[in-house]
């Protein structure tokens, strides 16, 4: 309860920052809060800690609160019962728009303003409540409501996890086992992957090619941000179709293996040994940037979260120490993160391969084809951070 309490306080306090807060994202709570302590913190918590969004997530709580206090456990009004088909695909939906919008909406004439974040907070949050009355809490919790979804993935990683309301401790890396059952889940973590990897790039290796396909369309007479804006697009859709066929071609090269099963129960059945790969991708893009932000998002951001000058706990006037973390340290985080998620993503694999083949020949020959897949993420995130870095 205290959690879920929580969670709607900073929910509330992200919506009522955003409107009627300055319309400064570098000087309003809702933006940090959303794109940093949420969107890129709350998934490293879940890959160390398990499952806590479970606990925090304000819609969630909100929804168990209406449905105690109606009578209407579930929230099941409707009761329409969840298509097995769709899966996770509605969080797969949404976690490609809010990349969209973190990474090219924000761009020139930024569609991410405080009051736009706190907007689309207010729209998400009717999506979630009519998910919520339309299939019930726990369906679209654990299917439709993309960040649940989306934290619920790396918190398989974590040894600790919650039975009956009592915290528990796992096998190292057991969690992931089960969790590429329901569909599109191959799709949302490879989507995971494919936003970090579009968001190095475009700030690297794909800046040049982004201009010249930016201007091209100008000349074609579109606006220039509506140019940037497509060429963008375009790019983030080039690179989900690269990260998706590279982890597509090691699958249909699994296939020729002697006993392999259908390529579509391979995709799925191996995707889960990507998930390490995702976080792996995540603290390296963003390790730096999140320990910066969290001192903004923990000290003035908090004590004024409106901007409008208050001091709520007498950290207005501090400021963001880039020094606390050395390009050095950084770049060991980097490179361990990559070597650790290749390494996780191989165990999980060969583990999969051996329960997968009855062959043990079979399957050691089969995880040729992963080892292909996993050494071309780890080359890909390697030349991305030296690339950013040069």
């Amino acid at each position: 309860m205290v959690a879920g309490l929580f969670g709607i306080s900073c929910l509330f306090l992200v919506v009522y920052s955003g409107l009627a807060g300055v319309q400064d994202s570098a000087r309003n709570f809702s933006v940090t809060f959303v794109f940093v302590t949420f969107w890129i913190g709350i998934p490293v918590i879940s890959a160390i800690f398990g499952n806590v969004f479970a606990y925090l997530s304000p819609w969630r709580a909100l929804a168990e609160w209406v449905a105690r206090a109606t009578g209407r456990v579930g929230l099941k009004g409707a009761g329409l019962t969840y298509p097995k088909r769709l899966g996770r695909w509605p969080a797969v939906a949404v976690l490609v728009l809010f990349g969209w919008l973190e990474l090219i909406g924000g761009a020139g004439i930024s569609l991410v303003t405080p009051e736009t974040v706190a907007i689309l907070t207010l729209a998400y949050t009717v999506w979630t409540f009519l998910g919520m009355y339309l299939f019930g809490i726990r369906i679209w919790s654990e299917r439709g409501e993309a960040f649940a979804v989306y934290f619920e993935m790396f918190s398989r990683l974590s040894s600790l996890e919650m039975r009956g309301g009592i915290l528990g401790v796992r096998k190292f890396l057991s969690g992931v086992a089960s969790w590429s059952t329901p569909a599109g889940s191959a799709a949302l973590v490879l989507v995971a992957i494919g936003i970090t990897t579009f968001d190095g790039a475009q700030e690297g290796a794909l800046q040049d090619i982004i201009g010249e396909t930016t201007s091209a369309l100008i000349d074609l007479g579109l606006g220039g941000l509506a140019a940037f804006r497509l060429a963008g697009s375009v790019w983030m859709a080039i690179v989900l179709i690269v990260v998706s066929g590279l982890f597509i071609l090691g699958v249909k090269g699994m296939h020729t293996v002697k006993g392999s099963p259908p390529v579509k129960d391979l995709i799925r059945s191996f995707s889960h040994t990507l998930i390490p790969i995702a976080l792996a991708y995540l603290v390296a893009h963003y390790f730096s940037f999140l320990v910066f932000q969290e001192q903004a998002q923990f000290t003035y951001l908090l004590s004024d979260p409106l901007g409008v000058g208050s001091d709520l706990f007498g950290g207005a006037d501090a400021g963001i120490d880039y020094g606390v973390v050395g390009v050095t340290l950084v770049w060991y985080v980097q490179v361990a993160a990559l070597v650790a998620g290749h390494i996780a993503g191989l165990a999980l694999a060969h583990d999969r391969a051996i329960a997968t083949y009855s062959d043990p020949q079979m399957a050691f020959r089969s995880q040729y084809w992963l080892l292909a897949v996993m050494v071309s993420f780890t080359c890909l995130g390697l030349y991305l951070l030296s690339y950013s870095n040069s």
